[in-house]
């Protein structure tokens, strides 16, 4: 499971600038407003060949909370999900006792604490640095979200605390992520899932805090399901905190093979379940569509086409993804899942030949030769997979600024017509032929 980084502090400091500046894109929206933070709030990153997690505390939403109890929770979110922590604070404004606050918190937490202090825009400023030794929390790092300055350090800092993250799991198991809004019937689907006949249930102990992981067996194939129904936190805060669910359902696709993504069969898709979506195609896992309540669904013969029409319409990024429908609540058609998970995840650990990979480039070229892009002409010479879960394929190419983002879009389709590939997303990885 990837090793998870929280930034935290208080309003109006800086957080998630500095998250959009660590991720290399502009995902969280900032505003000189405080609390106007509103977007992403995990996303990957990389530094020195080393991959992270990145948690922007700033957005989650406690909703009429009252400001302090905000920072409060969103300091023990930091402290409940992350492996190490980066507390960011003013140094135009200075100390504030809102940053004791927050330093007396996670001095408790026992997790790396970095300290990074923002809005150092040159090197006049960078004395500003020193009154945050009070904090007690070792030697301050200097930055500038806004100008990338002392990021580098930042970075190295953050790596300096990464182990081996890697975890062990069972190469038998296919790891299962129930994930979906919520009210869409998460936990029945769940409870259906493990209630269905001939299933043989046996619980382990999650890797993440909170959560039960249940293996089970059906028809000879192992599985396990990485639950995270039913986790609820004390107190109105969590309980609000909407967002906090959400880190909870990307932990369990981290550590997921397959992603079961639940939708609402009445209310049909919402742009809730686009956001959802959207992780689950940024994580690059399997993925099958599961539309639950059929049951209260007034329907004919036709309805369940028009639906899968108009799902794949919804989710265009997921043309791959198999849909199926059912009913949690009555147990029914829940059989219909199983057989959709295995060719999702025979798909998701698929090895493809060399050769034959090589013969379809050489196909897809000639049919559509590349155009000139960049002032240049893309020539692709050889293809190999370098890896499964998902397929990763190494493309080279004379110079990959050559190739513009359609004509990569094209090539994997050729591929995704002459291979099947249902369930699985593939990546197609250009490199410059030495």
């Amino acid at each position: 499971m990837p090793f998870k980084v929280a930034i935290v502090g208080r309003p109006n400091v800086g957080k998630s600038s500095l998250f959009n500046r660590i991720v290399g894109e502009r995902l969280s929206i900032t505003d000189d407003a405080s609390g106007i933070t509103r977007d992403r709030l995990y996303a990957r990153a990389e530094w020195l060949t080393r991959n992270f997690r990145v948690i922007d505390t700033g957005g989650i939403d406690i909703g009429d909370a009252p400001f302090l109890n905000q920072i409060k929770a969103q300091a023990q979110i930091a402290m409940d999900e992350a492996d190490a922590i980066v507390f960011v604070v003013d140094g135009k404004t200075g100390l504030v006792d809102s940053d004791y606050l927050i330093a007396k918190m996670l001095y408790d937490s026992n997790k790396p604490v970095i300290l990074a202090v923002n809005k150092i825009d040159d090197v006049n400023q960078v004395p500003n640095i020193y009154e945050f030794y009070a904090l007690g929390l070792g030697d301050p790092i200097a930055i500038s979200s806004h100008h990338g300055i002392g990021i580098g350090d930042l970075l190295d800092r953050i790596i300096s605390y990464m182990g081996d993250t890697k975890e062990q799991k069972d190469d038998e198991a296919i790891h299962l992520a129930i994930v979906g809004r919520p009210n869409v019937g998460k936990s029945s689907l769940t409870n259906a899932i493990l209630g269905e006949e001939r299933v043989i249930v046996s619980e382990i102990s999650g890797t993440t805090r909170d959560a039960i992981d249940t293996r089970f067996t059906k028809d000879k194939q192992k599985y396990v399901v990485i639950d995270t129904a039913g986790i609820k936190k004390r107190g109105k805060i969590y309980e609000n905190a909407d967002k906090y669910s959400v880190l909870r359902a990307l932990t369990a696709l981290d550590r997921s093979d397959i992603a079961l993504l639940i939708i609402d069969g009445q209310e049909g898709v919402i742009e809730q379940d686009k956001h959802v979506a959207g992780y689950i195609a940024d994580a690059n896992k399997g993925v099958v569509i599961v539309v639950n309540k059929w049951d209260i669904v007034d329907k004919d013969d036709k309805t369940m086409a028009r639906m899968t029409k108009k799902i794949k319409e919804e989710f265009k990024f997921f043309p791959y993804a198999e849909v199926v429908y059912v009913s949690a609540k009555e147990k029914d058609r829940i059989n219909t899942i199983f057989p959709a998970i295995k060719r999702a995840y025979e798909s998701y650990t698929k090895e493809v030949q060399t050769a034959l990979l090589n013969d379809l480039l050489m196909d897809a070229t000639a049919m559509n030769p590349t155009p000139i892009f960049n002032h240049g002409k893309a020539s692709f010479n050889y293809m190999t997979q370098v890896a499964i879960k998902p397929p990763t394929f190494l493309v080279f190419v004379n110079n990959p600024d050559f190739v513009h983002f359609s004509y990569l879009r094209y090539l994997n389709n050729q591929f995704r017509q002459a291979i099947d590939f249902t369930g699985s997303p593939i990546k197609l990885v250009l490199r410059k032929k030495d």
